[in-house]
């Protein structure tokens, strides 16, 4: 592939991967702690995680044997990615304000089975 932007959507262009990446900036070093501030799968995790640290955005450094745990951090290339995270939480802020709670309707959708 010759183009820089696919290139690097092949690395970040997937659910949840941005998101796992901007809570590593702001200290989440653990899957147990990444996946309690996402919600996300395990096993959505855990493939995200691999795929950044196969990409060298990420270092896994174990820190427990018995249960095999490890420490995940940004890595020189990873730290790179510092200003996208910038400009996509300022574009957000612009562009995606929070919607509106929407009011339940008063009556049902679907009507209720006879």
């Amino acid at each position: 592939m010759s183009c820089s932007v696919a290139r690097c959507l092949d690395i970040v262009g997937d659910s949840w991967t941005m998101l796992v990446i901007r809570d590593a900036f702001e200290g989440v070093t653990r899957f147990d702690e990444f996946q309690k501030r996402l919600q996300i799968p395990r096993n959505t995790l855990r493939d995200r995680l691999s795929r950044l640290v196969d990409a060298g955005v990420l270092l896994k450094t174990p820190y427990s044997d018995h249960p095999p745990r490890s420490d995940y951090v940004l890595t020189d290339a990873g730290r790179d990615l510092q200003p996208v995270i910038s400009a996509l939480r300022t574009w957000g802020d612009r562009h995606r304000e929070t919607p509106p709670k929407r009011p339940r309707p008063k009556t049902p959708l679907v009507p209720p089975p006879s």
